[in-house]
Formats: structure tokens, sequence, C-alpha cells
């Protein structure tokens, strides 16, 4: 007779061990009080919307709605190779460039092994590596920046996966090509590095480059990007890697079959021909994104320079005044940013670049809060 299984059964299903340590993702708010209008500033929203055409394109796709969507999303990838001038066969689309965080972290980590990340990087990280069993692993920063010899000192043997938000949120900061090719020539060669460019089409600045001659030189990078910003398409969870053709190939072999509907990539193709749009989309975020600073800045608030469409606003630290006083105030008055304690930044609050009333109504009532203005 084979052995009698002693172990006491549990009263319930019961998740693997680690999924209880997660702390649930919790979005930017989009409600305020009853009959109030909000002025929504919380998610890194595009500032002014999605372009007409992929409206029209989402419109037209209505009619298909009984239909599976391209699996392999062969129109959508043709798209983003001609914009790019990269080989389609090196490109997996997901639903958000969230799904393909969850995708590569399930597929290169596992109980045991490491998933190192910046100490104010996304949130998501940590997530997928609990979802994974794996352990998450935190470097700090220098002056709200990555900094390559703190990530590099954290490999252990352990280490399966070290991402890199570049630019990155919440702190609108980012590393120059020089450190991400140092960071990745200090890696071991089966250390998977990923380069989240979810705000990579905001960045004017000279000294930044957002994968692509990494991810063709090396068979360890893969590049994230997103349609959530600039493209304006966040409801339509749209995301697409650039991998190395042997990672392309595990990520085909564990995303879902139809895990990007017909919609949004109607609207992806069409948002990519709209090089007009995307341009106006950039120049307004350019803008009114120097010009929030400018204005925060004369208010006395300690703003993070950033290359992105938000700021990071440090508030006092005196009664008041505070970061967290402000967010009660301004959402009273249904102003939503987002507080970002949960990144290890209490004293700070983030701020979308929204459109230019926007802008100018938040900067307002912040200035009606630090001069203690109640009514």
């Amino acid at each position: 007779m084979p052995p009698v299984d002693q172990r006491p059964v549990p009263e319930k299903p019961r998740p693997r061990a680690g999924i209880m340590d997660i702390a649930p993702y919790v979005g930017g708010r989009s409600k305020a009080e009853p009959g109030q209008r909000v002025i929504k500033l919380s998610s890194n929203e595009s500032g002014i919307g999605p372009s007409p055409k992929a409206i029209d394109a989402y419109k037209a796709a209505a009619g298909d709605m009984h239909r599976y969507p391209d699996g392999g999303a062969t129109t959508l990838r043709a798209a983003i190779a001609t914009r790019f001038d990269i080989p389609a066969d090196r490109i997996v689309c997901g639903s958000g460039s969230d799904e393909l965080i969850h995708l590569l972290t399930t597929a290169y980590a596992a109980p045991g092994d490491e998933v190192l990340y910046s100490e104010h990087g996304f949130l998501v990280y940590p997530i997928s590596a609990h979802a994974a069993g794996a352990t998450p692993v935190k470097a700090p920063e220098k002056d709200l920046r990555t900094d390559v010899d703190a990530l590099l000192a954290a490999v252990t043997p352990a280490t399966k996966l070290v991402y890199l938000a570049n630019p990155n949120n919440p702190t609108g900061t980012f590393i120059p090509p020089a450190e991400v090719a140092r960071l990745h020539a200090g890696l071991p060669r089966h250390v998977l590095l990923v380069l989240d460019a979810a705000y990579a089409e905001f960045v004017d600045a000279e000294d930044y480059e957002a994968g692509f001659a990494l991810v063709e030189a090396a068979e360890n990078v893969v590049m994230l990007r997103t349609f959530s910003k600039l493209y304006g398409l966040a409801a339509l969870r749209l995301g697409w890697a650039y991998c190395p053709e042997g990672v392309a190939d595990v990520l085909n072999r564990i995303r879902g079959p139809f895990n990007v509907s017909s919609a949004a990539q109607a609207a992806g193709v069409a948002s990519l021909e709209d090089t007009a749009f995307l341009e106006e989309a950039r120049r307004h975020n350019t803008t009114w994104r120097a010009w929030l600073t400018g204005r925060l800045t004369q208010l006395g608030l300690e703003v993070t320079p950033s290359v992105t469409n938000f700021l990071l606003v440090r508030f006092p630290d005196e009664a008041g005044r505070t970061a967290a006083e402000a967010d009660a105030y301004l959402t009273a008055r249904g102003i939503l940013l987002r507080r970002v304690a949960a990144y290890g930044l209490p004293a700070h609050l983030r701020i979308s670049i929204g459109t230019g009333e926007e802008c100018e109504l938040a900067a307002a009532a912040i200035a009606d809060f630090l001069r203690g203005d109640a009514s």
C-alpha cells in the first residue's frame, strides 16, 4: 500500500507562498466628490488625448467585435518595425508593457532567484518578482537618479533580471547611454537587462537613447515601450517589446494567444501613422512641462528636473504645508495628483502634464494651499 499522506488538508484553496506578500498596485485616482469637476493629473496620461485617426480606427473595429484578433499582431508589428526601422520578428506585443514585465519575470525568474531594480523604480517590478516566487531587490539611488554602481554592487549569483526604467517613474530622471552600457557591461551574460522606456517619446535631451542599439548588440537586453503615454491609448492597454530572437521566442510561447485586442491593434497602427499629431502632443508636453516647472519653482517648491510628461514635486516638511496636506487640499477641489509614499517618497507629489488649462488651475490651487487659503 502507498504511504498515507499525514499532512492536514487545507480548509480552502491557498495561493503559492509569496503571493500574499504582494502589496497590490494602486493606480492614480480618477474620482472626486459627486458633481465636482475632476482634473486628473494622477496617472501620467496624455495631456491632449489620442489621435483622431486612432479614434476612427477604434470605432471601425467595432463591427468585428465577434471575431478573435490577430494573435500575432502582424499588421501592428509591421507598423512598429517600419516606424523604428527594426525587424518585425523581434517585436512582441502585449496588453500594455505591464503584461510584458510579468511575462519576462515569469519566464526568467523562479523561487530562489532575485530581480533587481532601482530604489524608486516602477512598483510593478517587485510585484512581478513576488508573483514569480522570486525575491525583489532594490538598489539605492543617488539624487533621485539611477546609480549604476549601486545596481552592480547589488548583483549576486541569484540575480536573473535587472529592470531599468529610463526615464524613471516617478522621478522623471534618466541616465545617458554610456551609463546604460556600463551597467550592461558589468552584468553576467546570463542576466537579462530590461530597459523600460515607457516615457522615451517625451525625452528631448541629446544624451539619451531608448535602447535600440543595445538590444541589437546583445543577447540579454530587452527594450519595453508603450502606447499609453504619448499616443494616448492608455485605456486600450497596448505595449511592445524589442527583443533578441531567443527572448522573443520565449515570450511568444507563454503569452496569451489573443493578448492584444483588435481595436487596440487598429488604434496603434493609426497612431503610428499620424506623425503630425504625435509631434503636436510632444510640443504640448514640452511647453507645459517647462511652464509648470517654472511656476512651481516660483512658489518655492523643489521640482526634480524631468524629461517625461510628469513632475515630481517636494513639499516642505512643516505642518500645514506637507505633501499629504497638499494632496488632501487639492483633492477636495477635484484636482487629483499622485501620492508617491509607496515609492519611498512621502514628502513628494507627482503631477502629470495635462491640458494647458489644467496645468494653470493646478498651479493656482497649489499657490492657494501654500498661502494657507482654506476657501
